[in-house]
């Protein structure tokens, strides 16, 4: 039996095992940064499968190892994120989110199953290959700075460096059993902007008694699309978007201040850092102009991901020897953002796609909403896809 054949079948015979793993995470999430009881459930199911681990990076984060018994060899990571998101659950099933106003709705119980999977198929494989396996169990994807960056800055990578990391996500416009990838640069960096215009309030009927913050900030809104319509070279993708504002007053009063609150996004660096100047300048430009003043926070949040081309087009073509042409998928960039950027800063990444659709055509909601409901297929899926790629990962 070969080794596509060996993952296979164990996948087959465990799947079972991780779709009830992946549903008591479902039913017991924890935000970000508050993965204790996460963290240590996952101890103990690498306890049990006699897995070295340690604890704690992070705070919540794990570093598993399975070192190949065919001898010394490369060394590869595999990274599974574990926190949820503050939403309150719309689904009405049986292992629903037991913790009122935090859900696993981006997928990430899915996620940490998958590559618990994937750690007990290569701990019964080890004889057969060489090399070292880290498997990453992070906290805090959801939220600023990331796991991924305060996991490396906690020494996650210290004593054993990865010659490459491969990560996994959730993707419901995919039908379960398939898979996509995106060679060079695939998602975007994300940046959180919060903007306060100061100006001077008063009776809306009398608005020449006041500096309108109101208007201040609709200039304000508008004047900064020229971000990216006229400031960053039409081929790179860039994304400002202003998501709340906030503004405590009535239909006949003018505030004293009005805060924006939005996000940029931008899939070129050193253009990253010119776009925040050119924030600040539009901000204090147009509160200079009517009379106020202005306050411009840029939370620097992740880095865009960037595939390793040749790294990821070998996965992509594993992936088809092991699933079929069919069932590997080409894909576009994409605005999202995700802090396993971090990892891609450093070293050579690959971070694909997992079909989490219905195949029957039931709706498995977006992520973020309080209806996603992925299709557990996919967990073998994922576990044996990312044993074969780690396998092959080693051999190459």
């Amino acid at each position: 039996m070969n080794v596509k054949e060996q993952i296979q079948r164990l996948a087959n015979t465990y799947a079972d095992e991780f779709v009830a793993i992946r549903r008591k995470l479902h039913a017991f999430p924890e935000l970000s940064f508050h993965e204790h009881q996460t963290a240590a459930f996952v101890s103990q199911q690498l306890t049990e499968m006699g897995i070295e681990h340690q604890t704690g990076i992070a705070q919540t984060g794990l570093l598993a190892v399975i070192k190949g018994e065919k001898g010394a060899g490369k060394t590869i990571a595999l990274r599974a994120d574990m926190d949820a998101l503050p939403i309150d659950e719309g689904n009405n099933f049986p292992y629903k989110s037991q913790n009122p106003g935090v859900m696993h709705a981006c997928g990430h119980d899915l996620h940490t199953s998958c590559l618990l999977g994937t750690a007990k198929i290569l701990n019964q494989l080890k004889s057969g290959f060489g090399g070292t396996v880290l498997l990453v169990f992070q906290p805090a994807e959801e939220k600023l700075p990331g796991g991924a960056k305060l996991m490396m800055e906690d020494g996650l990578f210290d004593e054993f460096i990865p010659e490459l990391i491969i990560g996994q996500h959730v993707y419901p416009e995919l039908p379960a059993g398939d898979v996509g990838f995106k060679p060079g640069q695939y998602m975007a960096s994300a940046d959180e902007l919060y903007i306060t215009l100061k100006g001077k309030g008063g009776h809306a009927a009398l608005p020449h008694n006041t500096v309108d913050t109101v208007l201040m900030a609709s200039q304000t809104v508008v004047s900064l699309q020229q971000v990216v319509s006229r400031f960053i070279p039409t081929q790179i993708p860039a994304v400002l978007s202003i998501g709340n504002i906030v503004c405590k007053s009535a239909m006949n009063i003018i505030p004293e201040t009005v805060r924006l609150e939005g996000t940029f996004r931008t899939m070129n660096e050193d253009w990253r850092y010119k776009a925040h100047e050119k924030i600040r300048q539009i901000t204090e430009s147009v509160a200079q102009g009517m009379g106020g003043s202005c306050e411009v926070d840029i939370q620097v949040g992740f880095p865009s991901v960037y595939n390793h081309p040749e790294l990821t087009l070998a996965m992509q073509s594993e992936a088809r020897q092991f699933l079929g042409e069919e069932k590997v998928h080409d894909l576009d960039i994409r605005m999202t953002a995700e802090d396993f950027g971090w990892y891609a800063q450093k070293y050579p990444a690959c971070f694909y796609r997992l079909g989490v659709g219905h195949a029957d055509g039931t709706v498995s909601g977006g992520l973020h909403t309080p209806n996603f409901n992925p299709n557990e297929k996919a967990i073998e899926t994922g576990m044996q896809l990312m044993s074969f790629l780690a396998v092959k990962a080693l051999e190459k």
